[in-house]
């Protein structure tokens, strides 16, 4: 008898791990680029494309987009597009920013829902 008020104790227990790890997770998949100068100032206005590395092992889907940073000097991709047309839960992007004259490039590891930060440093 006790066996079986043991049981139906932990039955409800079980039940609700059960129900708690099929949640889907919501968590947003973003990509936020921060862009400095030399002298580690953050840029307004700077140009910044992300490129998916077709190259990477294991392949990342062709994906382009470009985007201005804000006023914090950074620019934020929402990547969850991105992620709902492949089956990868990883992708390897490159990063060039542009602001006046001055170039640089970068690369990244973003996975889904995951906010990954990279900084890329301009030239002086």
């Amino acid at each position: 008898m006790k066996k079986f008020v043991k049981i139906l104790l932990l039955l409800p227990a079980v039940s609700g791990l059960l129900l708690l790890s099929a949640c889907k997770n919501d968590d947003p998949s973003t990509l936020k680029i921060f862009v400095r100068s030399a002298n580690n100032e953050l840029q307004a206005g700077a140009k910044v494309v992300v490129i998916g590395d077709v190259n990477s092992n294991p392949p990342t889907n062709a994906y382009v987009d470009t985007l201005v940073t804000n006023e914090s000097g950074f620019a934020a991709f929402n990547m969850q597009e991105f992620f709902d047309s492949s089956d990868e839960t990883t992708g390897y992007f490159d990063i060039v920013v542009k602001k006046d004259d001055k170039t640089a490039f970068g690369y990244v590891r973003c996975r889904e829902h995951i906010t990954t930060v990279e900084t890329i440093f301009l030239p002086n």
